[in-house]
């Protein structure tokens, strides 16, 4: 399956804007710190609500204010899930990023009931190469191929071995915003769900590439929804499928990444899913993720 009805978010407590990760990660911008991490904990526990209301699972781990993790709201980076009960962990760019991976956490995630087997990739930050979980790498589960774009936290020998470990093919690209800087993540330039891939195909400039992006989005029998550099960066490429407990397809992305989609877009995607579009100002403008990011799905 592409998408579950499961999910897990951490709370943050002392999250605010991450020198460390902001050298390369265009959509970071700094705020009031105080109120950036009081405005952060009412937009997450909107969220949540807002998720639960629409009938999704959600596990809810509080962040611990010591060791100090700036971006434990978005856990999607540091791990991931998938069918058959596979755990994996990642090499995270940022030293302060690893430190999310916290005891209590970690230990929860490994007594998953579904959990049969662990991935750990970490070892891979002693040697500077990076992976960031659902962030550097975008899934079709239904094909088993994962759409990776290049950046110092996507390293193609990580990128291999986890898709060695885990019986998937890759597509590595190069990928760049409007002032030609690459992307950080695959995540904020695409999304794969059920019946469509969204993606920002100016976003891949070199033309050979984009052509076989394009044939194998058109080999996975989904529709193609192209959106804009300008609607990218208004997060409209942070999405992600998830279901209700009663099956129901849901749209997860963010009043601004909804505000900036034009009437014939919308329409494309409300043909396959509801769109659930919480308010996340505080945490895209200050943590540079939106929805996607702060969503780790729960295949096990």
């Amino acid at each position: 399956m592409q998408s579950t009805s499961s999910i897990l978010m951490i709370r943050p407590v002392k999250f605010g804007f991450n020198e460390q990760t902001s050298g390369d990660n265009a959509f970071q911008v700094k705020g009031d710190e105080q109120e950036a991490a009081n405005m952060a904990g009412k937009e997450f526990d909107a969220f949540v609500s807002l998720l639960k209301a629409e009938g999704v699972e959600v596990t809810v781990i509080e962040d611990t204010p010591e060791p100090h993790t700036p971006d434990s709201i978005f856990p999607n980076n540091w791990f991931s899930t998938h069918q058959g009960g596979t755990l994996v962990f990642y090499p995270m760019f940022a030293p302060n990023r690893r430190l999310e991976r916290k005891p209590a956490v970690v230990e929860h995630l490994r007594k998953l009931p579904g959990v049969r087997r662990v991935v750990d990739l970490t070892d891979s930050e002693s040697k500077g190469k990076f992976l960031e979980g659902t962030g550097s790498m975008v899934f079709d589960r239904d094909n088993n191929l994962v759409y990776a774009c290049r950046s110092p936290r996507t390293n193609e020998e990580v990128l291999e071995r986890f898709c060695d470990e885990l019986d998937f093919d890759y597509y590595l690209f190069d990928a760049v915003d409007a002032g030609g800087n690459p992307i950080y993540h695959t995540n904020v330039m695409m999304s794969v769900c059920s019946g469509f891939i969204v993606a920002c195909l100016d976003s891949i400039r070199d033309i050979d590439q984009r052509s076989n992006f394009i044939a194998l989005a058109e080999e996975s029998d989904k529709e193609v929804v192209e959106i804009s550099l300008d609607q990218m960066a208004e997060f409209a490429g942070n999405m992600l499928e998830v279901r209700s407990a009663k099956g129901e397809p849901l749209l997860i992305m963010s009043a601004r990444a909804r505000k900036s989609l034009t009437r014939v877009q919308s329409e494309q995607l409300e043909k396959y899913c509801k769109i659930v579009s919480p308010d996340l100002t505080t945490i895209e403008n200050n943590g540079g993720g939106s929805a996607r990011c702060m969503i780790a799905e729960l295949f096990i």
